[in-house]
Order: structure tokens, then C-alpha cells, then sequence
């Protein structure tokens, strides 16, 4: 995939969370709040030529991103989505942590996002 497609799975599944967490399914919108999340990592790997195809490459995008931007932040909010994956496999979220981690996906996504030349 191109950074491109990335940016628009990224969406596409943001969107799908976004619809799960409206019905009330915390177990799936979990999934679809990291995917999104991981998928627009993916997309500035991508864009940079930076190996993206497991989860420690993904954590190592988050720290070079770090290192070139000094948003530190961005450590904070990929690991709030991480707790996410871990609730699709555990599903012990209450709603209201759930709800509120897709807040920092929100925020992660948007700012990920802007770094995105297409």
C-alpha cells in the first residue's frame, strides 16, 4: 500500500470505530481505534521509506517521529491505542476508558494526519 491508502484506511476505519463505539460495542471499537491508529503510522513509515510490518516497527515510527518533531506526546497517545488492541484480546475496558482512549486515537490520528504530504 501507499502512504495514500494508508491515510484513507486510516480514515475509512476511524470512521467504522467511530459507528461501533456509537452502538455501544466497546469490544470491536476498540480494534478499529487502534487500526486506525496503526494504519496512519503506517502511512508516514511508508511516505519515509521506515520499515512498518510488525508492532515494534511501528512503536520505533512513533520514536523516530519523536525524535524529529520533539512531540513526545506522540509516545503518550500510540500507547493509549496499544491499550486498545490489548482490550479487543482481554476485553476488560469499562465503556468509559474506552471511550475516552478513542479521544487520544482521535487526537493521535489528527496530528499523524497533518504530517502526511499526499
Amino acid at each position: 500500500m501507499t502512504a495514500l491508502e494508508y491515510l484513507q484506511l486510516s480514515q475509512k476505519t476511524l470512521q467504522d470505530a467511530e459507528a461501533l463505539l456509537a452502538r455501544g460495542d466497546y469490544h470491536q471499537a476498540s480494534e478499529k481505534f487502534w487500526g486506525a491508529a496503526a494504519v496512519m503510522v503506517k502511512a508516514i513509515a511508508d511516505q519515509r521509506g521506515w520499515p512498518h510490518g510488525s508492532h515494534r516497527d511501528l512503536y520505533r515510527v512513533i520514536n523516530r517521529l519523536v525524535e524529529e518533531t520533539g512531540q513526545g506526546e506522540l509516545v503518550d497517545l500510540f500507547s493509549l491505542a496499544g491499550h486498545l488492541h490489548t482490550n479487543f484480546y482481554e476485553d476488560w475496558l469499562p465503556p468509559e476508558h474506552v471511550t475516552r482512549l478513542a479521544a487520544s486515537v482521535r487526537e493521535l490520528v489528527d496530528v499523524l494526519g497533518s504530517a502526511v504530504a499526499v
